[in-house]
């Protein structure tokens, strides 16, 4: 096992393949931070979309059956706009992660169920869902490994101690 930043990276078994080892023992903060920052992007962008546009949002979670689909709009984008920021910074990260892992599961549920949407949208709505399947992927990661050093969360980890 190699150690960095008081994480345990697992060594892989075969010395040819232990040159990405040492890359990620070696790059991990930096790492951590340009992944938190990808992934708390899309959410950044996507509440700042909803807000912006919040009539279209409101038609939109009316058509999906969301009742009152105003309030769900507004919800549902700063609800995200405060994820992306959250993870981007990287405070309440594991918390964050949860809540994303959470919010994700239920938008895939109500709007992204392929098998019953109309033929003409199967194909679209099945890559929607294998894509929020990544994100709740890359949520669970988050929360296992945490913000990393570069993140509010180890500043004010290293202000408490």
């Amino acid at each position: 096992m190699t150690m960095h930043s008081g994480m345990t990276h697992p060594t892989t078994t075969h010395p040819s393949l232990s040159h990405a080892d040492s890359i990620a023992a070696n790059w991990t903060d930096t790492l951590l931070l340009v992944g938190r920052i990808l992934f708390g992007l899309i959410f950044l962008m996507s509440g700042f979309g909803k807000l912006s546009n919040i009539a279209a949002t409101t038609q939109y979670f009316a058509a999906q059956g969301l009742t009152p689909p105003a309030f769900w709009a507004w919800f549902g984008g700063i609800y995200e706009f405060v994820i992306g920021v959250t993870l981007i910074v990287g405070v309440g990260t594991r918390y964050a992660a949860a809540a994303t892992f959470i919010w994700v599961l239920v938008a895939t549920l109500v709007a992204h169920r392929y098998w019953s949407s109309p033929e003409a949208q199967q194909r679209a709505q099945q890559i929607n869902f294998m894509k929020n399947l990544s994100i709740m992927g890359g949520a669970l990661y988050i929360f296992v490994l945490g913000a990393g050093r570069y993140a509010v969360d180890a500043m004010l980890a290293k202000r408490d101690s």
